[in-house]
């Protein structure tokens, strides 16, 4: 099998040694710049990376994404479509060549979007972005996708394929939100991307459109997938709470935790609420409900804060404010066996040793 990966770069001069040697596993890598200012360009070039030069205006995700896919010769048969700031762990290719069959048009493969200082993954979900070379396009300005052009994909699922995500947390997303908006108004009924906007118009501080955004995603016929449903009433809650509307985010939290009780995201959050208000004994019953759900479902709609140290950090305090110190004791070590390097537990933990030796 000849086997291509493609990207989008533009000013990616950091990223692209790291970049390359996870993919050269490819037969050939093709590169659309579209606009670097520093020496990315000339670095591919170097490497004999089949890389050209399009400035895109005006600027849309989609329109790169098929123009990078149209730079690889049509007689390949598997694209990799990444971004200059992932790295694949390697022996992908052995991998890939072992599972591709002659009837698989995409793999759905394992992607770290986020890892911890010591490479731990964070946010764990699958992607599918390595498909045939023929029948595939790129839709959407922004949070692009892949669109077949027949009428049955055939997927291929695996763990044995993963990604690791290292992005430059300094680059701006500020075109985010104007492409969402054309997004919704070249597609008013699209679900996943009314989503996205309402979830951006939150990061924005823009608490009534998120509220109204949001509101219609889950008004849409095909909005139907209950853990992003879920997401988008944990964040009206969220705008709710922001604007000091306390019971109106608790109905949302409870609608939330209806739509979706198999995740622990909404009964965290409803214990995150209760503990902002001092309301001890429900924040201890929200983190023990919480606690219950032992699955984590591997998709990008979960947060960090459900399976990391901040459930037992919630417990601890609750107890520790309700005089219950040796419940808060125990709480805190398991805050600490996951977050071992934490100062702040640390310290909470010392805290709690010096008012049980004062007793």
């Amino acid at each position: 099998m000849k086997i291509a990966v493609y990207a989008i770069c533009k000013n990616e001069e950091q990223f692209i040694d790291r970049w390359y040697n996870s993919m050269k596993e490819a037969d050939s890598i093709y590169v659309l710049d579209t606009g670097s200012t520093d020496n990315s360009y000339n670095k591919l070039k170097e490497l004999g990376v089949n890389v050209t030069k399009e400035i895109i205006t005006p600027w849309r995700f989609d329109v790169a994404r098929n123009h990078s896919l149209a730079l690889v010769p049509l007689d390949y048969d598997i694209c990799v479509c990444t971004d200059l700031d992932e790295v694949f762990i390697s022996g992908w290719r052995k991998k890939l060549e072992e599972l591709w069959n002659k009837d698989t048009t995409r793999l759905r493969y394992n992607y770290n979007w986020r890892l911890n200082e010591h490479n731990i993954p964070e946010v764990n979900f699958y992607i599918e972005k390595i498909h045939t070379r023929l029948n595939y396009h790129w839709i959407h300005p922004v949070h692009e996708v892949l669109q077949y052009e027949k009428e049955k994909e055939v997927f291929i699922t695996t763990d044995d394929i993963t990604v690791n995500h290292y992005p430059d947390n300094n680059k701006s997303r500020s075109s985010y939100l104007p492409l969402l908006e054309l997004s919704i108004k070249e597609q008013p009924n699209d679900d996943r991307n009314m989503h996205y906007l309402g979830r951006e118009y939150m990061y924005y501080g823009r608490w009534e459109d998120a509220i109204k955004t949001l509101k219609k995603h889950l008004e849409l016929k095909t909005a139907t997938w209950k853990d992003e449903r879920c997401a988008s009433m944990r964040f009206i809650a969220r705008c709710y709470k922001a604007l000091n509307n306390y019971n109106e985010a608790k109905v949302w939290l409870e609608k939330a935790i209806k739509e979706a009780p198999h995740l622990r995201d909404p009964f965290v959050e409803r214990a995150l609420l209760e503990y902002e208000l001092h309301d001890w004994n429900q924040a201890i019953n929200y983190c023990f409900k919480a606690l219950d759900i032992k699955n984590n479902p591997k998709t990008y709609i979960n947060e960090i804060f459900c399976y990391d140290h901040t459930i037992y950090d919630i417990l601890s305090i609750s107890f520790y404010e309700k005089g219950l110190y040796t419940f808060s004791l125990t709480a805190i070590n398991e805050a600490l066996k996951i977050s071992p390097d934490n100062v702040r537990l640390q310290n909470n933990k010392k805290i709690i040793e010096a008012k049980l030796n004062s007793n």
